[in-house]
């Protein structure tokens, strides 16, 4: 059984792009089109028991507004028997190279 990890919002460019990790925002809608990180799918916190399909070999990575919703949902996952690591701070303390920012700046 894999335990859920925490990875500091710097250091999650060290895992954007890796074959092996599923990177997961957990926002609504609105806020992922706003703005999101590069490689992310957009998964709101309310539909993630709705989704089983997730490869079990991957590292499922979660980040929402500031944390919480991620902590709660990797170990829902977890339990479920998937790899899962969150990211402190989520969104709100990204500032990393892998910004997506979409609309009008």
């Amino acid at each position: 059984m894999f335990s859920a990890e925490t990875i500091s919002a710097k250091m999650l460019d060290d895992y954007i792009g890796r074959s092996d990790v599923l990177l997961i925002d957990l926002r609504d809608r609105e806020a992922y089109q706003r703005a999101h990180i590069r490689t992310a799918w957009n998964i709101p916190f309310g539909e993630l028991e709705e989704k089983e399909e997730f490869p079990k070999e991957k590292i499922l990575i979660f980040y929402c507004d500031r944390g919480g919703a991620s902590m709660a949902a990797a170990r829902e996952m977890e339990k479920k028997g998937f790899q899962t690591m969150t990211v402190i701070g989520g969104f709100d303390a990204y500032r990393g190279r892998n910004l997506v920012i979409s609309g009008k700046a």
